[in-house]
């Protein structure tokens, strides 16, 4: 009797399935592909293999964690539509009579604008680390590097130790759609990544298979963003705040601080690689937020 097809076996189906019956293209098939890899990595995490296993609080627990490692709400949305049509996939081929997405809701996008931390409260999370050990030296100048240049979790775990270019203060980000841009970087982050390239990383890079990562982990390999997010979380409770923080909030405190500072809309656009200036404007809500704050506190009439 031959053995029932793993979830890995199925996802190599239903590629093929994509690729040649519906005609996806490259770009949009590498996009399901990271979606649901990562996907059934979570399910296979859970000792489960096979579709009719899976239930729909998986799908739930899975979309909350999307959530908890710093996905925009858009990403959410388009992994679950990703899920909703695997599932849809295995019944239509009669691989399972189970579809666990069936009446799984999709998040509504909040009205609410993003989190924004104080400059004293990006301080407070920035003192935390232990900078007498290795890994607190690389913890620090990477939370200095997210926050100094405003990106996304994604490019961070993703730079090359050679894209920084120290004489200049600049890196080069490789961003979404491949698309490179080039980014100040602070001076004290710039210190504290020579600390870390110096005296941590040599170390960790004999290790393992780092290749050019800039930033390793403990094993000397490239960074997860669950592993980049148990840290982050971990500073943020010794730091003992109660905001909700993840890796994201970091990049809309860069945005909002430059903005209040009096840098101007085109700049800080660049700065993030919104290729679109529309994206960008959302800062400019919460820019004036704070000017409206500063006018009731210190206004005679306010």
């Amino acid at each position: 009797m031959a053995a029932k097809p793993t979830l890995t076996d199925i996802l190599d189906q239903y590629y093929d399935s994509l690729l040649f019956d519906k005609g996806l293209s490259r770009l949009s098939l590498e996009s399901y592909a990271s979606d649901l890899k990562r996907y059934v990595g979570y399910l296979e995490s859970k000792k489960i293999f096979e579709p009719d296993d899976i239930a729909p609080i998986h799908i739930r627990e899975f979309i909350i964690l999307l959530s908890d490692i710093g996905l925009n709400i858009n990403s959410v949305i388009r992994n679950l539509s990703s899920i909703r049509n695997f599932h849809k996939y295995m019944v239509n081929e009669d691989i399972s009579l189970n579809n666990p997405a069936l009446h799984i809701e999709t998040p509504k996008k909040p009205d609410t604008y993003p989190a924004v931390l104080s400059v004293e409260e990006v301080e407070k999370i920035f003192a935390v680390p232990d900078l007498s050990v290795p890994l607190g030296l690389r913890d620090r100048a990477m939370l200095e590097m997210l926050y100094a240049c405003g990106l996304r979790i994604s490019e961070l775990l993703s730079i090359e130790y050679n894209s920084v270019i120290f004489p200049e203060g600049i890196v080069r980000v490789i961003g979404k759609r491949n698309k490179e841009r080039i980014v100040p970087i602070g001076s004290s982050a710039l210190e504290h990544l020579k600390t870390y390239l110096g005296d941590v990383r040599p170390e960790l890079a004999a290790k393992g298979k780092s290749k050019n990562i800039l930033f390793l982990n403990s094993r000397g390999n490239k960074m997860s963003r669950m592993g980049f997010w148990k840290i982050l979380r971990k500073y943020v409770q010794l730091a003992d705040l109660s905001l909700e923080i993840h890796p994201h909030t970091f990049r809309h405190s860069f945005a909002t601080h430059l903005l209040e500072g009096g840098a101007d809309l085109r700049s800080v656009q660049e700065m993030l690689g919104h290729s679109d200036i529309s994206t960008t404007q959302l800062y400019t809500h919460i820019d004036r937020e704070h000017l409206k704050q500063i006018y009731r506190q210190f206004h005679p009439r306010g």
